[in-house]
């Protein structure tokens, strides 16, 4: 903790960046453009020198667009160093970001690495987007200083940053990762408690599942219910579309995250894991849901009207007030990461508000009761608020308060 608070006392100044591939070399270049000295390092010269020239090429865009000076992107990559070995890498620094993929063991033998050969004071963090920052603390002895910073793509252009806190995390340590996402230009939330898809892809993990279920029980097709999501409500893509874009492998992992931390609430539609087998894993490698290789997919305007898009709506709002009840977040950055991490124009707990949350839970309810599924449960929180009487904005109190 002492340590901590000398770090707290003065700025962070140097810091570390583990790996140069799709997340690293972009979190390497917005630490650079911020004014920090970047130390980048990856398993070798090549994928380091990779990431450097990818960091050239988006700065020099940058420049183009003048978004930024010519002086600026070269003042910027000056302050990147490009380092073989971990050890040299986090020797002087004072913050380490670890963005390698998304293997937990891997990361561990990374982390303890780290722990071995940083200061004392240095704080580390993992760019990952699901896995355990509890246990990414337990491979080190200084488990009060590791936390969560959970970039978006492209880091460059993403304007959130999820800190997550694990069960050892420090309040001072977490307090530091927000400022340091601050000065970055990004707008952090705070995930207080280490569960998996933390907030955004949580919440998405329920709205997925929602879809994939409407989809195998054949109550509407993937082109009726993505025209109703992208064109009704107002979402950037489509819940398939979003599902290719971000790879059906990668759905399908952290679906079966969730269904095992939340057995009593998630229960996988056996729709991606088949896909997956066949070898359909989305825009990456030309097909999944809809067929890539002719580039993205139109969705059809016209059929908007044929899917009931308030069942995606209650699903989400449902998984924000779990996370609500459980502690892991407060509704405001629920909202906020919701529209600054997956684009949506307004953030469950606002939807929720705006339709009425007796109108939720008795919408979940007539699901529950239909479909004969536990999974659609109102959360004991939303039974409370309505119990309560806080509706929303017709009650001037729900999630949030109006005036």
């Amino acid at each position: 903790m002492g340590w901590v608070s000398s770090l707290s006392k003065k700025e962070v100044a140097q810091v570390a960046v583990i790996g140069a591939g799709a997340m690293g070399h972009g979190i390497a270049q917005i630490l650079a453009m911020a004014g920090f000295g970047v130390y980048m390092t990856d398993v070798s010269r090549e994928f380091m020198q990779k990431g450097f020239d990818r960091i050239k090429w988006s700065l020099e865009k940058f420049v183009e667009k003048r978004t930024i000076r010519k002086e600026e992107m070269d003042a910027a990559l000056a302050r990147i160093k490009l380092v073989e070995g971990l050890p040299d890498t986090v020797s002087n620094v004072d913050f380490v970001i670890e963005a390698s993929p998304e293997d937990l063991a891997l990361k561990k033998r990374i982390f303890s690495e780290v722990d071995a050969h940083a200061p004392p004071h240095a704080i580390i963090a993992s760019n990952t987007s699901s896995l355990s920052i509890t246990a990414l603390g337990s491979a080190t002895k200084r488990a009060d200083r590791v936390v969560g910073m959970h970039f978006f793509n492209p880091p460059q252009l993403m304007p959130l940053v999820e800190v997550v806190k694990g069960a050892d995390t420090s309040d001072q340590t977490a307090q530091i990762a927000l400022s340091l996402a601050k000065k970055l230009g990004k707008t952090p939330i705070l995930v207080k408690k280490d569960v998996r898809g933390f907030v955004v892809n949580s919440v998405l993990g329920y709205v997925f599942n929602e879809a994939f279920w409407a989809l195998h029980r054949g109550e509407a097709t993937r082109d009726q219910i993505d025209s109703a999501v992208k064109y009704k409500a107002g979402f950037p893509m489509g819940i398939f579309e979003l599902a290719d874009y971000v790879g059906l492998d990668i759905i399908d992992n952290a679906s079966k995250q969730m269904a095992a931390e939340y057995a009593d609430r998630v229960k996988i539609a056996p729709v991606v894991e088949p896909m997956v087998k066949a070898g359909k894993l989305g825009q990456k490698n030309g097909e999944g849901f809809y067929n890539w290789k002719a580039g993205r997919p139109r969705i059809p305007f016209e059929l908007a009207d044929e899917f009931e898009v308030d069942r995606i709506y209650v699903t989400a709002i449902n998984g924000a007030a779990w996370l609500i009840h459980e502690d892991v977040a407060v509704p405001e950055d629920i909202d906020t990461a919701m529209k600054f991490g997956a684009g949506w124009p307004s953030g469950p707990c606002e939807i929720g508000d705006r339709l009425g949350l007796d109108t939720v839970v008795a919408r979940l309810k007539e699901l529950q009761s239909r479909l004969k599924e536990s999974s659609y449960a109102p959360c004991p929180l939303l039974e409370e608020y309505v119990s309560k009487g806080w509706l929303g904005r017709k009650s001037k109190r729900g999630f949030h308060t109006y005036a």
